[in-house]
């Protein structure tokens, strides 16, 4: 598995925060770091950013070239139970277990201050990360995010393929149903385009928002006039989204 990072010019002298994205489908590790604009904002709070590829490769595994929106490119941060996969694609214990503990042990960061956002199928994945380990994230936000993969069409696919068909088993990797076990102890932030072309069909945040309403999860949802799902609509919104972590990171202010 490969990973980018960025350290901001604080980490030459002190330890600093971690704040993690993950990208969506088809992406590798660089696409953000290129794209998102997001390292001046980083450098101005003193933030680590790592950003991991979105799923094994070259494993040898019949079938994962095939499509665009299941195998290489297309982890969905979740651990696979089903042959051949569970063999290589463990996305979700790679970003919460395995990556953290190569950053702690070879960069100058502070552990106990990491962060998680994302875009689209790695807005999901920051989520349910967020969702399911509150204690190791003290921020989350996303990008357009995949809120309720169990009701559609990319996240059937996928769970089918990587979970089975036991859709019971598939809930762990829901965020709209994890948020519902354990509310988040901070606000979450999430921006989403008007003009995506995603959105009604599978994006639905606004089962997210109704969710977290009924749990009291605080929760900030902006919608964006006439935003697509591009990196253009990241990068014009990547500093608010950067700011968030700071704040809930403690080195930030409003």
């Amino acid at each position: 598995m490969r990973f980018s990072i960025y350290q901001p010019p604080q980490a030459t002298s002190q330890t600093v925060p971690i704040l993690y994205f993950l990208s969506g489908l088809t992406c590798t590790e660089e696409n953000f770091m290129a794209k998102a604009g997001a390292q001046k904002y980083a450098a101005e709070y003193g933030l680590m950013l790592v950003a991991p590829d979105t799923s094994p490769r070259n494993t040898g595994i019949s079938g994962e070239d095939d499509d665009w929106d299941f195998g290489t490119g297309a982890g969905f941060y979740v651990d696979a139970t089903e042959k051949p996969w569970a063999s290589h694609y463990q996305m979700y214990s790679y970003v919460v277990e395995e990556l953290p503990a190569i950053i702690t042990a070879n960069f100058p960061v502070q552990s106990n201050k990491q962060g998680i956002f994302g875009h689209s199928m790695g807005g999901h994945g920051a989520l349910v990360c967020a969702m399911r380990n509150p204690n190791l994230y003290q921020s989350v936000s996303a990008f357009a995010p995949i809120v309720a993969p169990t009701q559609c069409p990319w996240g059937q696919k996928v769970f089918t393929g990587y979970l089975g068909e036991n859709k019971e088993n598939w809930r762990d990797y829901d965020a709209t149903e994890s948020v519902k076990k354990v509310k988040f102890h901070t606000e979450i932030l999430i921006d989403q385009g008007t003009a995506d072309k995603y959105l009604a069909e599978q994006l639905m945040p606004e089962l997210f928002e109704q969710t977290c309403t009924q749990i009291n999860q605080p929760l900030t949802l902006r919608y964006q006039q006439g935003y697509d799902h591009s990196y253009y609509f990241i990068s014009s919104f990547i500093e608010d989204h950067i700011r968030h972590h700071a704040i809930l990171l403690g080195v930030g202010s409003r």
